[in-house]
């Protein structure tokens, strides 16, 4: 369990680093994260390289028994490079090259380029494989899917499309390019998307970009970690990312990397409106789920953000801390501050580090302080993993489809994805998020939220899972495309109609109204304790469902289709499965998701206050549990769990209430 910071020593006098080291080594910080953008400092002339004021920097850190994870340097060239070699320079969707003095404007698939990253890249790892600090490499920084539409990259992406449908006319077929006199007469005419009306484009051409240029991301990561490893066999790799604009395939991106690697930043500000989502839990999980094991953040949140923004107020007592902890919590094995001292020049001067401007150590410098410390305690969690029995299917597949073609104003991928989590969490049951192509034979509960494209894989391992005994969650805009991004011509949900024992007659895009939902014939899901017509909402879409073959849960409640089956259960095989046909709010979603955990014979923590989150590592037999308060009010509630409360604090007895200031965590042994 490591607590670290960002140290940027270019940007800093000389004279102040072995100060920060010593106040680093004080506070109880283990790691540093280094050289992220200092390629011109590294080569400030072609083939001229100068790593002395590095090797001072390392050294620092070394002698204070502090570990030093260094960045190859390669989202940033010099700008001599762009002087001389031009060709490097991304080229944007109007054809033109992007303008230069910002980071991350070189073209992952140019020759030059790549040869120069090798270049740095063995000098860097040639340098320091024998500093016993030095103990991994991060690739680049927050890399994106390579949407460069340079010539290099316009030939890779016809060559990706001639390797996938060998002839042109299978492109036609596959695209249906009859539509708009759209067909191709030779691959030479296959560029990748100019102009600014994307949506326009042909949507089955669009995800197929959104392939290659996610493959294209992940083959420039691979290249990289070939070179370090040819170098430093031994080395630990990873890259940064975050939940970005254009999305590189997480499960290929990092496929060859020994872990993932995370920046979060979560909210300083509460949302007024409760039926926003803004806990970070879910990215976490995401995180953790895309290789199942634990992982690394890289960059987390030390005060307030502001850039290419207007500054945003400062995090709240307990947040540096809590954050931290809750990360911990949900499978972080390190969590590096972003960063030591808040930039003096740049744009990110106002993207505050832990140190402001006036250098003097002030609130949120101390409350880190005090998470090394506890950190440090709590080392006994080493080895510890999160392991669950509910799991949320994610596909970048589906991701790149919402984007090409919105399906209704305000609903995007992440909404339903967002809110089963939320559900579930609600109720105190860890929540893995998995790719959509995982095996899933160790969980009892699958979500497979708006699987708007379909395979022939995850029709055959849905089946599967539910025939052999477990409980599938299936919701509207399931089916509806080919893996070609074409539409399905059978009635809605198409391939997973057995499944679900219903069609869909007609549905509605409501998009920001409310519909109200009340209980179906079953009594409805709603929490026991409550009447059966109590009302729940829903709004985004409505599927009007013929549940012929299925249980009725829920039914809309107003408008023209009012006592339609909106909601259903449907049992398969061993299994069961719920279809359900829209969206609903917070309440409704818990409800829905307790009925459903009963019935899967999963742990319900009732009376659990709005925004407190339970969170379980275990290892050897033994358990941490994790209570986070993620509100800004104090929260007070029976925990209910037998054991021995960390740092010195003393359970409360049965039935008794436990306190949580705002953001607090609590962490119980048992």
């Amino acid at each position: 369990m490591k607590i670290g910071v960002d140290y940027y020593p270019e940007q800093w006098d000389e004279k102040l680093w072995e100060e920060d080291a010593d106040k680093m080594k004080e506070a109880g910080i283990g790691i540093v994260r280094m050289a992220e953008f200092a390629w011109s400092r590294l080569e400030p002339e072609e083939g001229e390289y100068d790593f002395s004021w590095l090797d001072r920097a390392v050294r620092l850190f070394e002698d204070r028994k502090i570990e030093v994870f260094l960045c190859t340097p390669t989202n940033c060239p010099p700008q001599w490079m762009f002087e001389r070699y031009p060709e490097i320079i991304q080229v944007d969707k109007t054809g033109k090259r992007i303008p230069i003095g910002i980071r991350g404007h070189r073209c992952l698939n140019s020759p030059v380029y790549r040869s120069f990253c090798q270049k740095m890249i063995v000098e860097m790892v040639s340098r320091y494989k024998d500093y016993k600090a030095v103990i991994g490499y991060q690739i680049d920084n927050e890399l994106e899917a390579n949407h460069c539409c340079c010539p290099v990259c316009a030939d890779k992406f016809r060559s990706y499309i001639q390797a996938k449908y060998k002839t042109i006319h299978a492109v036609n077929q596959a695209y249906g390019n009859t539509v708009w006199s759209g067909e191709y007469s030779d691959f030479s005419q296959i560029t990748p998307p100019f102009g600014k009306f994307q949506t326009w484009l042909n949507p089955s051409y669009m995800l197929d970009f959104h392939r290659y240029a996610s493959e294209s991301t992940a083959d420039y990561v691979n290249f990289q970690r070939q070179c370090i490893h040819s170098i430093d066999p031994d080395a630990l790799i990873t890259t940064n990312n975050w939940l970005c604009e254009n999305m590189p395939d997480f499960y290929d991106l990092f496929e060859p990397l020994d872990f993932v690697s995370y920046d979060n930043y979560p909210a300083a500000v509460l949302p007024d409106n409760p039926e926003t989502l803004y806990s970070h839990a879910f990215h976490l999980d995401l995180m953790r789920g895309i290789k199942k094991k634990n992982f690394w953040i890289m960059e987390q949140l030390s005060g307030g953000l502001g850039s290419w923004m207007p500054m945003s107020p400062m995090p709240k007592p307990g947040m540096i801390k809590g954050y931290s902890l809750q990360a911990i919590a949900h499978g972080a094995d390190a969590v590096i501050h972003f960063r030591w001292r808040t930039a003096v020049s740049g744009a990110e001067m106002f993207w505050h580090g832990l140190l402001d401007h006036s250098n003097v150590p002030g609130r949120r410098y101390q409350e880190f302080c005090d998470l090394c410390r506890e950190v440090e305690q709590l080392q006994e969690l080493s080895g510890s993993v999160v392991q669950n029995s509910v799991a949320i299917l994610y596909s970048s597949e589906q991701e790149y489809a919402f984007k090409i073609q919105p399906q209704v104003e305000g609903m995007d991928y992440f909404t339903q994805l967002r809110a089963y989590h939320d559900a579930f969490t609600a109720l105190g049951i860890g929540v893995d998020i998995v790719d959509w192509h995982s095996t899933l034979a160790e969980y009892r509960v699958v979500v497979a939220p708006t699987l708007l494209v379909t395979d022939s894989q995850i029709i055959s391992q849905l089946h599967n899972f539910v025939r052999e005994g477990g409980r599938l969650i299936l919701t509207n805009r399931s089916g509806v495309k080919d893996i070609y991004n074409k539409c399905i011509m059978d009635p809605l949900p198409t391939v997973f109609s057995d499944l679900t024992g219903v069609t869909v007659k007609e549905y509605n895009p409501i998009g920001t109204q409310k519909q109200k939902i009340v209980a179906g014939e079953q009594g409805g899901f709603f929490d026991r304790e409550s009447e059966s017509g109590e009302t729940f909402f829903c709004t985004l879409w409505c599927d009007i469902l013929d549940a012929a073959d299925a249980s009725v849960l829920a039914r809309y409640g107003e408008d023209y289709y009012k006592g339609e089956a909106a909601i259903t259960e449907h049992a398969c095989g061993k299994g069961m499965v719920y279809y359900v046909g829209t969206v609903l709010n917070r309440s409704g979603m818990r409800s829905l998701a307790g009925h459903i955990a009963r019935q899967a014979g999963l742990s319900v923590k009732e009376g659990l206050p709005f925004g407190v989150e339970r969170t379980v590592r275990q290892k050897d037999g033994r358990k941490w549990i994790f209570y986070f308060n993620n509100t800004d009010a104090v929260k007070r509630f029976c925990v209910e769990e037998k054991g021995t409360l960390l740092f010195d604090e003393e359970l409360p007895a049965d039935g008794e209430l436990l306190t949580f200031r705002p953001f607090e965590m609590k962490i119980i042994r048992s």
